[in-house]
């Protein structure tokens, strides 16, 4: 089960290099803009940005202040021009006399607390922590819960189980169900089973597999109820991330799916977890940014004009399959960031959307 949570700040501030992208203001940018409670950098960066993702380009942060992110709701943000033409933001206080700034300021006496953050992200630590995606192959090769103390399942702590396999004493582990297999909706092949966290544990006896004797681990956590075959991973395997992710447009031409949510429902939005079907073998990076797209509805030609083809008669879609069929354009309703890369899928972060993104939509290089 996915869960929900808010990053630390540092995750998502992006690096102060050189961007390769040129900015292309948005055609309905305003002149101003007031911070409201509830803003981000991202957001704010959306209103003037066809690429949000180029926001640091954007706000020219300055290195000699301690903390150039910082504005906080009541700042007027003013979209001004350079020398050389490049656009900036620029930021002026309602309650002193406007002057201009090469960088959001600084206010001493204002809370920490108060300040809008480069993105608002309560909904992911959990699942970037403990969820995984792993092979048949992987699975063969885990450890696995073989029986308890008790002779029965549970979801209490203090149960003490037993593992097949020798473990280093007094390191943590997370145990795992296994869970649905995920198929590629494109070519039909397995990308890994999901496997859904049940609870933590700690060695108190190394075992000696090769007299037989397994390793005890005493449940620390458990949130549902642990069986035999359950697999253990130890708890910090596969979950080290960056500290910083560096956003970047997904390379040209990139075009996958998506086949997999977080909240398992078919539509979901801004701050939701999603899964696409294209992974390390594909060149996917963590930091990727991507739209995602949607075909609109399908028409066909028949003798009563055009029809929608889910609405056109079978008859009419088979006389009209090949010569009347329109191929509708693909509209942008969003973009997702990559913060977990496997060889043959990835996770990515809703960034926004205009309207609810959905399982088969398509994930692109942004424009």
């Amino acid at each position: 089960m996915f869960k929900k949570i808010i990053l630390p700040l540092s995750l998502f501030m992006c690096s102060l290099m050189l961007w390769a992208d040129q900015l292309k203001i948005n055609q309905d940018a305003p002149k101003t803009y007031v911070v409201e409670k509830g803003d981000t950098l991202w957001d704010i960066s959306a209103v003037f940005l066809e690429q949000p993702w180029l926001w640091p380009k954007l706000w020219r942060l300055n290195p000699e202040l301690n903390n150039p992110h910082l504005i906080y709701p009541g700042d007027i943000l003013r979209l001004v021009f350079d020398k050389q033409g490049k656009p900036l933001l620029v930021v002026e206080s309602i309650n002193v006399k406007p002057s201009y700034k090469w960088s959001p300021k600084v206010r001493q006496k204002t809370k920490r607390d108060l300040a809008i953050r480069v993105l608002p992200l309560e909904v992911i630590a959990p699942f970037i922590k403990y969820e995984h995606l792993f092979t048949a192959q992987d699975l063969e090769l885990l450890p696995y819960v073989i029986g308890s103390d008790e002779g029965h399942r549970s979801s209490i702590t203090g149960f003490k189980i037993y593992v097949n396999k020798d473990l280093p004493l007094a390191k943590t582990y997370a145990i795992y169900n296994k869970g649905e297999e995920i198929i590629d909706p494109e070519t039909k092949k397995s990308l890994g089973f999901y496997v859904d966290l049940i609870a933590t544990a700690q060695a108190i006896s190394t075992g000696n597999i090769a007299q037989k004797e397994p390793a005890t681990l005493k449940v620390s956590t458990a949130k549902r109820e642990i069986h035999s075959g359950s697999l253990v991973i130890p708890v910090h395997e596969g979950q080290m991330l960056p500290s910083i992710f560096t956003m970047k447009g997904a390379r040209k031409n990139f075009r996958g799916t998506i086949i997999k949510a977080a909240t398992d429902n078919r539509e979901f939005g801004k701050l939701d977890i999603v899964m696409i079907n294209k992974g390390l073998n594909d060149h996917v990076a963590v930091g990727d940014v991507m739209a995602i797209k949607r075909s609109s509805p399908s028409v066909v030609e028949t003798r009563f004009g055009p029809k929608y083809t889910k609405e056109a008669s079978r008859l009419n879609r088979i006389l009209t399959a090949n010569s009347s069929n329109y191929k509708m354009p693909e509209e942008p309703v969003g973009e997702l960031m990559v913060f977990k890369v496997y060889p043959q899928a990835s996770m990515g972060l809703i960034l926004r959307t205009s309207k609810p993104a959905r399982l088969r939509d398509v994930v692109t290089a942004p424009k």
